[in-house]
């Protein structure tokens, strides 16, 4: 899976039967109050964490059953998700930093690490019992010069798969496309020969918005690596290579071209905003969407009440070499710990021990299910939600921005058959990703000045896919991109590479 094979944990991969025994036999308040270490007080916790949607009531429900659990004083800086990146510059340059810090792989974060203001983790991991239970993977992610500085907020590492309406498929007898050709038929098929029978041409077969490009979720990322394309670069001759050097990823570019020029995807793609796309599909107008997995089951149930006889399906990213992947980063950021403000390993091991108890049964269940008999039922050895708008209000913004996975130490959930088939796909991907070599790796010419780069290459993507700019134009542009920085960032990399592995790449 890593491209650091040489890395280690030297973890202890214990999952203990007492623990597995407390899974959904005690309430959240039951255990709590069988945790707390009465003889002393509390540990006072800062808290850095991004805010999506309301700010919950200080001293809520939720929060007292995981300070009685934890024996804790918790105090949660919840920052604008929009503003975060901002404000955590600024909290990292004033050096006043909370105890527990939700960071990012920016460059700030890297070189903050770099210069030593964070505590190095890896040593003390094989003392926690569920986070040396992890996939070593996670940690690799986000390893820095071959180091753990971080606890990863745990999220699946292959969350694509292909979404797609199965009525309007079946309707015009359209399979899966899995080669270049064969997606042209089938987004031209549900674009041009009315899948929905309603004798309009009002449909597409997908569309495209204008981040269409960027980042991990990359739709052209995702799509490509299916065909055969890296995921973001690849390793060729003991050089890095970008993923848009490649045949398969060119192959795919031409395609979209291809599709623009012939009016098969929204013309207005370049600023189309992602809010705009989601109220196609949720209108019944687009056949078939590349993204997480699980955002199936949410589809079916916003599309439902345009279209009570629609049905949403989902498959894995499937081309002609079978299923393929492209692998995430694995977490929504990562938890690091500032020495300014935890000062002794003694307190290190504290902050840590908060973070593995949020792992246990009993607060597992509360992130990721809620409060029994409020936000969830037991249903046979399954939990079933009771009442979901009060967990999105009252639990969601805690499941978000502490450690959890989805089936570690908690029942599984009762869903739809939809539901449970993406959880599934999500979950079984794993085995089918596709890394991405240069994840973690360092290039001072990246941090310096990598979105600048990645800006010319987006660009140039669009314009091609436009007909601004011909084949040649595009070569010329990945050209511009080789000269003003992008060459040193393959070596960078490659240095980097050769370093950590302390031999080089044959």
């Amino acid at each position: 899976m890593s491209v650091k094979s040489r890395m280690a944990m030297g973890c202890a991969i214990l999952v203990t039967t007492a623990s597995l025994a407390a899974c959904g036999e005690t309430s959240p308040v039951q255990q709590a109050e069988v945790s707390v270490n009465e003889g002393s007080s509390p540990m006072r916790l800062t808290i850095a964490i991004p805010q999506v949607g309301d700010i919950p009531d200080k001293g809520n429900e939720i929060e007292q059953l995981i300070e009685k659990y934890t024996h804790t004083k918790l105090d949660f800086q919840w920052i604008p998700n929009a503003a975060y990146t901002d404000k955590i510059n600024v909290i990292i340059a004033s050096n006043e930093m909370p105890k527990l810090l939700r960071a990012e792989s920016t460059p700030t974060i890297i070189g903050a690490i770099q210069t030593g203001l964070f505590w190095e983790l890896g040593p003390f991991l094989k003392d926690y019992k569920n986070l040396s239970a992890q996939n070593t993977q996670y940690y690799e992610n986000v390893s820095v010069n071959g180091k753990i500085f971080g606890i990863p907020n745990f999220r699946e590492m292959g969350r694509a798969a292909f979404i797609y309406r199965k009525d309007w498929m079946d309707n015009l007898g359209l399979q899966q496309p899995k080669s270049i050709d064969e997606w042209y038929e089938v987004l031209k098929a549900l674009t041009l020969n009315d899948p929905d029978r309603n004798g309009k041409n009002d449909t597409f077969g997908m569309v495209l918005y204008k981040k269409y490009n960027e980042g991990q979720a990359s739709l052209f990322t995702r799509m490509g690596v299916s065909l055969g394309a890296p995921n973001k670069w690849s390793i060729e001759k003991g050089s890095f290579v970008p993923e848009f050097m490649s045949k398969e990823y060119n192959e795919m570019l031409k395609l979209f071209r291809r599709l623009y020029s012939e009016k098969l995807i929204n013309q207005d793609f370049a600023v189309f905003d992602l809010s705009e796309a989601e109220k196609l599909y949720d209108s019944g107008r687009v056949g078939i969407r590349v993204a997480v997995a699980q955002n199936a089951k949410s589809q079916q149930d916003r599309l439902s009440k345009t279209d009570p006889k629609s049905i949403v399906d989902v498959e894995p990213m499937r081309g002609v070499q079978g299923i393929r992947v492209a692998g995430e980063t694995g977490n929504n950021g990562f938890y690091v710990i500032p020495k300014s403000s935890v000062k002794t390993e003694e307190e290190v091991r504290k902050v840590l021990t908060f973070l593995d108890q949020m792992m246990d049964p009993p607060m597992a269940t509360l992130l990721l299910r809620g409060i029994e008999n409020k936000h969830y039922v037991k249903s046979g050895d399954k939990t079933e939600y009771l009442n979901f708008t009060a967990f999105q209000r009252e639990v969601k913004p805690y499941r978000d921005n502490l450690p959890q996975i989805e089936g570690y130490h908690v029942a599984e959930l009762k869903d739809t058959l939809l539901g449970e088939k993406s959880q599934k796909i999500a979950e079984n991907n794993f085995q089918y990703l596709v890394p991405n070599p240069a994840l973690n790796l360092w290039s001072q010419t990246y941090s310096e000045h990598g979105k600048n780069l990645e800006q010319i290459i987006w660009d140039a993507q669009t314009k091609f896919i436009m007909g601004k700019i011909d084949e040649a134009g595009w070569k010329a542009e990945i050209e511009k991109w080789m000269q003003a920085g992008g060459s040193r960032i393959m070596e960078e990399y490659k240095a980097d590479y050769n370093k950590l592995e302390n031999k080089p790449y044959n």
